[in-house]
C-alpha cells in the first residue's frame, strides 16, 4: 500500500531496480492513480536524469540511463489494432527497458515476459499496488 506519491516513487524504484534489458512492464490503473509517479521512479533507479513526463500526446518518450527507458502512454489508444499498428514490438528487443501506461489498450499483444503491475485507489485515498512478479 502506498499513502502517499513518495511512497508510489519508492515502489517505482524497487521494481526498476530488479529490471533487465529488454523487460516491459504494463501498468494499469484509473486516472490520477499514480502511473506516472511511478513510472518516474522506475526511471529514477535506471538513472535517468531528464524530468519524465507522461508523453500523452506523443505516445513515446526515450530516455537515457543506465538502461535506456522507453517511457509509453497509450491513454489515447482506442484499441489493440491501433496498437499493433504503433510497432512497438521493435522496442521489446532493445536494450532498455519499456514501460507502457494504460497498458490494458494492448489487449494481448504484450510479451509474455511481461511485469504487470496494478494500481487501485484504497480507502482513504491509499494505493493499492498489485505486481505479477515479486519486485515491490
Amino acid at each position: 500500500m502506498c499513502a502517499t506519491p513518495s511512497q508510489t516513487f519508492q515502489a517505482g524504484e524497487r521494481i526498476g531496480r530488479s529490471l533487465a534489458p529488454g523487460d516491459v512492464v504494463a501498468i494499469t490503473g484509473p486516472l490520477g492513480a499514480g502511473k506516472t509517479v511511478l513510472v518516474k521512479g522506475i526511471a529514477a533507479s535506471l538513472s535517468v536524469t531528464d524530468p519524465v513526463t507522461s508523453p500523452t500526446f506523443t505516445l513515446i518518450a526515450e530516455y537515457d540511463g543506465r538502461l535506456p527507458l522507453f517511457h509509453v502512454d497509450l491513454y489515447r489508444i482506442g484499441s489493440s489494432l491501433e496498437f499493433d499498428l504503433l510497432g512497438l514490438d521493435d522496442y521489446y528487443d532493445e536494450d532498455g527497458v519499456t514501460v507502457i501506461e494504460w497498458s490494458d489498450r494492448a489487449g494481448s499483444s504484450l510479451p509474455e515476459r511481461t511485469i504487470s503491475v496494478t494500481i487501485e485507489i484504497g480507502q482513504e485515498g491509499n494505493r493499492v499496488l498489485s505486481c505479477s512478479h515479486d519486485v515491490i
